[in-house]
């Protein structure tokens, strides 16, 4: 059996004890929990009542947290050669065309979010092999499949992103760092429990969340009351 590491150990004491009741609490006990010599990203877990197999119960869409993530994102925008002009002056860390299709086709992805524009679609078929399983085929339902290029890419180098729930229902995603003042996790916190809560699918019946966990990248699950947001 593996021996735990005492900062593991630690970690555990802290946030086995009770479900947090309030926010505040929840945030404090997380930063308490986030002792690496790096800083860590802080994240939420939610366990939904949907099975996403079926159509009306999967959950993808996007949202921008009042205060980021504390992340900077690449991205590559794919059009026609006569909007690299817009697309660079917007923020954009890459623009192309043919080459930049060249270049994904042969593995050479430097990027975090693709953005498009719709008659580049066609050309993107053929690299849903490759961008499908690293969530970076663009798409009209998560914003990046647009003709307005400059209000486009400034939502998402404000912190825009997508998120959606996985094949068990469950959401995986992060709302900032450990570094971040305790109430400027608690709005980014509730911005996204709101997103969720607001983008409820059709077929969901009955109650809607199962759990819900906060934890840092290398810390131990704090389990939230599920009326921690009324």
């Amino acid at each position: 059996m593996r021996k735990l590491s005492r900062r593991h150990k630690e970690n555990i004491e802290k946030t086995n004890k009770t479900i947090c009741s309030t926010l505040e609490e929840a945030i404090e006990v997380l930063k308490s929990t986030a002792t690496t010599k790096f800083v860590e990203t802080v994240e939420l877990h939610a366990n939904l009542n949907i099975d996403p197999k079926y159509a009306d119960q999967q959950l993808r869409t996007t949202v921008t947290l009042p205060n980021g993530v504390g992340k900077q994102v690449n991205i590559a925008v794919l059009t026609d050669e006569d909007n690299f002009a817009e697309a660079e002056s917007a923020g954009a860390d890459i623009v192309g065309n043919d080459s930049l299709i060249e270049q994904i086709t042969q593995g050479n992805i430097e990027f975090d979010l693709l953005i498009t524009t719709p008659n580049m679609m066609p050309k993107l078929a053929k690299l849903g092999r490759v961008l499908g399983p690293k969530g970076l085929m663009p798409s009209p339902k998560s914003g990046t499949v647009t003709s307005n290029l400059e209000s486009t890419l400034t939502e998402f180098k404000k912190g825009k992103f997508e998120y959606k729930a996985d094949k068990t229902g469950i959401v995986h995603v992060s709302f900032g760092k450990a570094n971040f003042e305790n109430d400027k996790l608690v709005e980014n916190l509730t911005a996204l429990y709101k997103s969720i809560e607001q983008n409820r699918p059709s077929g969901v019946k009955g109650k809607y969340f199962k759990s819900l966990f906060i934890c840092t990248t290398m810390g131990s699950s704090i389990q939230l009351d599920l009326d921690i947001f009324a």
